[in-house]
């Protein structure tokens, strides 16, 4: 029988605790519940706003985005116009996504009582480390930027750019994807674009060099290359393409007995190649009808044929009979 003695702790004196009995879980029921009825009435409405507003948002870029592709679809008359609508429809529904969920993502995360400080500085020292190793990503999203802005080309444009030449399929932020004659699909950085050379610009001009010998009388080739670039001009195949009369500048040059006449002809954008072919065509016609020969290029080398046989030396002289 254990002894009391006065010294002893009060504490050994008091009772064990009890085991847990039925009682905890419903008490852990009873918190879970008032917890889900304050969630119900204080967080519940907050959430569904957010993302109220959200949606509401996304109808609205969506419906920019499709009456912007609209009105691209029925801009029959200006081609440039609606690639200009394709393109920045395209960008505004990829940036609008993006911005729209990010800020939903940050006020969603407060409703849950996750802490922002944290996320957002870890956030900031990781955007810091990539940034490093990303110079060129954000090079390519700024000079698409400066691409879109300053309306240096559209999709559908003929252009010469990154030292490739093809019609443009699709402008990003990112890159520029071009297909050039032979179907070859490119995929070019925007930030290795420095010089573009758009071909589909208001119009062309159809430049053509003709070289003639210095024997033909100079006006006579004058009036003949006037002649045959103002018939293709006037006839009903290139009367759409050709908006100007063409103009026979007189002799560009004389390099030994070659003369080069310059022919150029203002042209529709990025129509002239047919317009150059039916030239040529039908300057060989006419000059072969009145007599005008072409010219030679100084530089040209005329070899004389060689002899059939060489002449006989001393040494291989035949033997004479004695």
């Amino acid at each position: 029988m254990p002894v009391f003695h006065p010294a002893m702790p009060a504490t050994l004196l008091s009772p064990l605790p009890s085991a847990p009995d039925g009682n905890s879980f419903h008490d852990l029921l009873a918190d879970w519940h008032a917890d889900l009825i304050s969630f119900v009435r204080h967080d519940l409405p907050k959430l569904l706003f957010i993302l109220l507003i959200a949606v509401a948002l996304q109808r609205l870029v969506a419906f920019a985005v499709k009456r912007m592709r609209h009105i691209a679809d029925n801009s029959i008359g200006n081609a440039r116009r609606a690639a200009q609508l394709r393109t920045l429809s395209a960008i505004l529904r990829a940036t609008a996504y993006g911005v729209i969920g990010f800020l939903v993502l940050l006020q969603v995360l407060p409703v849950f009582n996750i802490d922002l400080k944290p996320l957002l500085a870890s956030a900031g020292v990781v955007g810091l480390g990539i940034s490093f190793g990303a110079q060129s990503l954000f090079k390519d999203m700024l000079n698409g930027l400066f691409i879109l802005v300053e309306d240096q080309f559209n999709v559908g444009d003929v252009v010469k750019v990154a030292g490739l030449t093809g019609t443009v399929e699709d402008i990003s932020l990112r890159a520029t994807t071009v297909r050039d004659g032979d179907g070859t699909q490119y995929f070019i950085p925007n930030s290795q674009i420095t010089t573009v050379s758009n071909l589909s610009r208001e119009y062309s001009v159809a430049s053509l060099s003709v070289s003639v010998d210095a024997s033909a009388d100079p006006d006579k080739v004058m009036e003949v290359l006037r002649r045959v670039a103002l018939d293709v001009r006037r006839s009903p195949a290139f009367a759409e393409v050709a908006i100007a009369d063409p103009d026979v500048l007189g002799v560009d040059r004389i390099n030994g007995r070659e003369v080069v006449f310059p022919v150029n002809l203002r042209v529709r954008a990025n129509q002239k190649d047919g317009v150059l072919r039916e030239i040529r065509r039908r300057i060989l016609l006419e000059f072969a009808k009145e007599d005008i020969p072409l010219g030679v290029p100084a530089t040209a080398i005329l070899q004389a044929p060689a002899a059939a046989a060489a002449p006989a030396t001393s040494g291989d002289a035949p033997l004479q009979a004695g």
